[in-house]
């Protein structure tokens, strides 16, 4: 009899702890999709006119922009209509050197997450805007069950990924991941926020 009095007690415990879970499932997925998402920003993305080996094309072609723009400040040297005089403007550049068909991005789409083993994949499709990796990462990070994963991994696996993360990149200066890592539990108290504040 005493068994059947305390179901209600029992159940309503039971349901404080199911509901429990599945907020702190949800909090953990939103961590991980901050998490990922910082990543993902933070990632360099190609642009060779930065190159050390286009140093002096770029710094070329910087100079006769900025050649061609001072022309234009000055008054004397416009038609009535206000166009550059013919013969002023300098037609010159040098080429930027970079791999045929290269385009920049492929490092921003080799994100990948993992539970309880590091992902090893890598894949070769540059996006610049890095949707590949927080589409994927989404995939994954909605499966997240409380006490069915130890661990969740945040993987880039590209061979420069190691240079970038020490500072290669002036885009990354002090790498990505980590940086992330040290605001990794203020992305779980806002996303614990959110979760109770059912936003």
């Amino acid at each position: 009899m005493s068994s059947s009095v305390n179901q209600p007690f029992l159940a309503a415990i039971q349901l404080f702890v199911d509901g429990s879970k599945q907020e702190i499932d949800e909090a953990v997925r939103r961590t991980g999709i901050k998490i990922l998402g910082r990543l993902v920003e933070m990632s360099p993305v190609g642009q060779p006119e930065t190159w050390q080996v286009n140093q002096t094309a770029s710094a070329y072609n910087t100079a006769v922009r900025e050649h061609n723009a001072a022309l234009r400040d000055d008054p004397a040297n416009l038609t009535k209509s206000g166009r550059l005089k013919r013969g002023l403007r300098v037609n010159d550049s040098m080429d930027i050197k970079k791999p045929e068909g290269y385009v920049g991005g492929r490092f921003k789409n080799n994100w990948y997450v993992g539970f309880d083993s590091q992902p090893t994949e890598t894949n070769d499709t540059p996006d610049a805007s890095g949707q590949g990796s927080n589409s994927r990462g989404l995939a994954v990070l909605e499966v997240f069950r409380v006490g069915q994963v130890s661990t969740i991994y945040f993987t880039n696996n590209l061979p420069y990924a190691q240079a970038l993360e020490n500072g290669h990149s002036n885009q990354a200066p002090g790498g990505m991941v980590g940086l992330t890592a040290l605001d990794a539990a203020i992305y779980f108290r806002e996303a614990m926020n959110e979760v109770r504040n059912g936003r």
